[in-house]
């Protein structure tokens, strides 16, 4: 679909984020129809499957109609890759300039597009169960240097092992939910004991998630060179992080409170199909990873990515950061075999974060706790404020796109605003 065009005008445009290349899968709902339900964006627009599938255009092997009138994907991703491949090819096949059968019926199409501006939208999946990795040899080092050790940055096991933990799977939440500053226990470094109080450096994240699209059984490890067959398509994700709180907590065990409070995602899920075009090589592995971590070819990603920061009464949005998913030292795929190689089992709807993602230059840092160095060089902002962390009333948004020929593939915008902490009682 490289030199496709759709005869849906908006589509077209060279900074579209939802050109016919993408058709990434979302859930929705609108005034007309307030029952959440799956749509592709396309333009400015949403296509609704419900009514494409009600109205006998849209036939998938194996899929009733009632599959895309779900609240959540994991009915239509369970049906597996033959389906999302055909799903795909008839969506686009009926958005193309050349296909008359929607773009000429005026009722079908009027019923079949909604605004995306008029739309709200929802948590695109039921996430069984949500980890977060921690795969940018960027990142890893600049938090190593700062907090521990300059010169032994990286603990001995990162480069062999793609490290992570088990998050909070409850508290992901869709791009525009507000976020509650969190509360919980604080040690500062001038009392022998800790204090409860409203998180005082909170953070963001910036990352990108992967959808688990084909299970796994319990006892049965996904081989690193099969894995991405088990990825459905990809997220923009925001680990909300409140670095005083982590700072207390992590020793011995690692995140806890500092990460459970919320984690924001796009609503909009890119596949795996979509991205295929940007395929590049990841970064060197040195040493070679053990047999099971192991796979041929290219296995990063070629995803620009961008955070803006926007406080609550001003006009104009900040910059912050603009990386690449292509730095990531570890593959979805190798995550994946790692988390797998235990005999762990994965289900349909499963949320695996990349990672906060920094590149080598310090305006592609993902975090604040690296672009201000915790703190102490203060980031100067648009308006004439500065910021070490994130205060409350401000606004964080992240983008992401895969520049094409005369065309991108976007993920959208993830957001969320900052709301002050509940009083303790």
């Amino acid at each position: 679909m490289g030199t496709a065009q759709s005869w849906l005008e908006s589509a077209n445009a060279a900074h579209c984020d939802f050109p016919i290349q993408n058709l990434p899968y979302g859930i929705f709902s609108n005034a007309a129809n307030p029952s959440p339900r799956i749509g592709v964006a396309i333009g400015d627009q949403i296509l609704d499957l419900s009514v494409l599938a009600a109205s006998g255009l849209l036939k998938i092997p194996g899929a009733e109609p009632a599959v895309f009138s779900q609240p959540t994907l994991n009915g239509f991703i369970g049906l597996g890759e033959q389906a999302w491949t055909a799903a795909r090819a008839r969506i686009a096949e009926l958005l193309d300039s050349g296909c008359a059968t929607l773009r000429d019926d005026a009722a079908l199409r009027a019923r079949a597009l909604s605004s995306q501006a008029d739309a709200t939208m929802h948590l695109p999946v039921h996430i069984p169960g949500y980890t977060d990795f921690y795969s940018s040899k960027e990142h890893a080092t600049n938090v190593g240097a700062m907090l521990r050790d300059p010169n032994n940055a990286l603990l001995p096991n990162w480069k062999e092992i793609p490290i992570g933990y088990n998050g909070r799977a409850s508290s992901v939440v869709v791009s525009g939910t507000p976020v509650l500053r969190p509360n919980g226990q604080i040690k500062l470094p001038d009392q022998e004991r800790p204090i409860f109080s409203a998180c005082r450096k909170l953070d963001f994240e910036l990352e990108t998630g992967f959808i688990i699209g084909q299970p796994s059984k319990l006892g049965s490890p996904i081989a690193c060179e099969n894995a991405e067959s088990h990825i459905f398509g990809m997220v923009l994700l925001n680990d909300w992080s409140a670095r005083d709180l982590q700072a207390w907590e992590y020793v011995p065990l690692g995140p806890f409170n500092a990460k459970t409070f919320a984690t924001t995602i796009s609503p909009w899920v890119v596949t795996m199909a979509a991205l295929e075009p940007f395929r590049v090589q990841q970064p060197a592995q040195s040493p070679e990873p053990l047999s099971y971590l192991r796979h041929a070819g290219k296995h990063a990603f070629d995803i620009q990515l961008e955070v803006y920061l926007k406080p609550e009464k001003s006009a104009e949005a900040t910059r912050l950061s603009h990386t690449n998913f292509r730095y990531m030292y570890w593959s979805m795929a190798q995550q994946l075999a790692h988390h797998t190689v235990s005999g762990c089992n994965t289900n349909v709807g499963d949320l695996m974060g990349s990672g906060t993602i920094s590149g080598p230059t310090r305006d592609s840092l993902g975090s604040l706790l690296e672009l201000t160095w915790n703190g102490k060089t203060p980031l100067p902002l648009a308006d004439g404020q500065t910021r070490s962390f994130i205060e409350d009333g401000d606004e964080l948004i992240l983008k992401g796109w895969c520049q094409g020929d005369g065309y991108r593939v976007g993920f959208g915008n993830c957001t969320g605003k900052v709301l002050p902490a509940i009083a303790a009682a």
